[in-house]
């Protein structure tokens, strides 16, 4: 497609919400790119196949709703991801998208693991688009985590290729060992095609794309690059390319493993009114109902015989944002994560932090305040915290204020700053229906969040006109491992 077409189709698309102003800025400043021509991908997105299904079969009549999340860190945040979501968009019109990217330029895995709590999990997607430099064993506890707890797909990147020794670089597995002085070979030919293979993910081998497209377009990597490792305008599109190709509906893969991690039981079908209570036996950590149109009373929700609130593991933490002079940092978390040893209210807090020596920039003394617990101590960021609550658990090592606030070019640390985050609940003790007026979109309400992935009983008390269409549940693959 030459440059003028290029505007004009996504300009249109735009106009019609198919896309987003990112691609038409992309598309602005770019020109034609060499084509790809990509090896035999009948085999790719096999893992992946729940989703591209939900898609796929999505109609005017029924929309599916999808959660995709991209997360890693600067990489992940440039546009190529926003070239992605746009080709969803224009290639699946009638599902109900929810797409988000929460990616953290800066944050490597032994910094992303810790985000994770607020980020990822919570957000509970059906595909995950990942990719993160640091630490082997820390990218490994993000992929374990993600199939503890939630039922998503995961498309893992490699990473792309940067200078040009990755050309000629050792492949072979064998010859990589994690002690060894070939990092980015370990990584890319060992690690992440077994972690891969260990839980299940499919990985988007870009790395071997980029070489083969250089090579065919006699191009170096500084071609693709904006300077050592982030991507110019070309690499953005090239890399869009390259997980576009893996996000692909084909019925000859067969099911992914997905499918077997979440049920739904129609109701009048599956499942069944009797007596005024609706009753369900599953095995899972989360559980949701899909909602129809009508209205009625509110309808109590009981999950073995309990209030869903009555669950200390049914609540999340939002990020740990600060207030330097200014406007508030958003995006990096200062403190991450933060711990309890005692049931969460859901609640606001605020962490008043100043800093405890003139000469040193990591050394904050701070109090603390909840909207409902109220005033709940005070400490220093060089001695573990337990607050008078035992709502706030912070470790010294949890603590990255001058870090964060350089990302945002923030230096010195100011003497004083706030921190606040919130506790977001996951759940409900009544249904209250949501007054849908389009029952081609699929809308959902989670009862339940974060259970321990067991065996439990739902019911719901209420009435063959509580407008509930199916109830939806998630199992998670792999069981919580305890760890200290």
């Amino acid at each position: 497609m030459n440059r003028p077409s290029c505007l004009l189709t996504v300009r249109a698309l735009a106009f019609a919400g198919l896309v987003t102003s990112a691609s038409l800025a992309l598309c602005a400043e770019t020109q034609t790119y060499p084509p790809t021509h990509f090896p035999d991908s009948s085999g790719w997105g096999k893992n992946i196949q729940r989703t591209m299904r939900l898609l796929a079969t999505s109609t005017p009549e029924h929309r599916n709703t999808v959660r995709i999340l991209f997360y890693g860190q600067s990489i992940t945040e440039q546009k190529w991801a926003g070239l992605v979501e746009d080709d969803l968009r224009r290639r699946f019109p009638h599902a109900n998208l929810v797409i988000e990217n929460r990616a953290l330029g800066g944050f490597a895995s032994q910094m992303l693991v810790k985000t994770a709590e607020t980020d990822l999990y919570p957000f509970q997607p059906d595909l995950l688009i990942f990719h993160v430099y640091g630490a082997h064993d820390k990218y490994e506890d993000i992929i374990r985590r993600t199939r503890e707890r939630t039922t998503a797909e995961i498309l893992m990147q490699n990473d792309h290729v940067t200078k040009s020794a990755d050309f000629t670089e050792e492949t072979d597995p064998a010859k990589l060992p994690p002690a060894g002085k070939h990092w980015d070979q370990f990584m890319n030919h060992n690690w992440l095609p077994s972690l891969a293979k260990k839980y299940g993910a499919e990985l988007c081998d870009q790395r071997a794309l980029w070489k083969a497209y250089l090579t065919e377009n006699k191009l170096e990597p500084k071609a693709l690059l904006r300077d050592s490792v982030h991507l110019n305008a070309h690499g953005e599109w090239f890399m869009a390319e390259c997980v576009k190709a893996y996000l692909r509906y084909n019925p000859k893969l067969g099911p992914s493993p997905a499918e077997e991690w979440v049920k739904t039981y129609d109701v009048g079908k599956d499942v069944r009114w009797a007596d005024g209570k609706l009753r369900l036996d599953f095995e899972g950590n989360r559980i949701e109902v899909v909602c129809k149109p009508g209205a009625a009373a509110p309808a109590a929700v009981r999950l073995d015989g309990r209030k869903p609130s009555e669950f200390p593991e049914l609540s999340s933490l939002t990020r740990a944002v600060t207030k330097p002079p200014g406007k508030w940092l958003v995006k990096w978390p200062v403190i991450a994560p933060i711990g309890s040893s005692k049931p969460l209210l859901v609640e606001d807090w605020t962490l008043s932090a100043k800093r405890a020596d003139a000469t040193n920039d990591n050394l904050f003394s701070f109090t603390l305040t909840g909207s409902k617990t109220g005033p709940d101590g005070e400490g220093r960021s060089d001695a573990r915290f337990v607050s008078k609550s035992g709502r706030v658990v912070i470790e010294t090592n949890d603590w990255n204020v001058t870090y964060t606030l350089s990302l945002a070019g923030i230096k010195p640390v100011p003497e004083a700053f706030e921190v606040k985050w919130k506790v977001e609940p996951r759940f409900v003790d009544e249904f209250v229906s949501p007054g849908v007026t389009n029952a081609a979109t699929e809308t959902l309400v989670t009862l339940a969040s974060g259970l321990p992935n067991a065996k439990h009983t739902l019911e719901i008390t209420g009435s063959e006109a509580t407008p509930i269409a199916a109830v939806r549940v998630y199992r998670p693959a792999m069981p919580v491992q305890l760890r200290p």
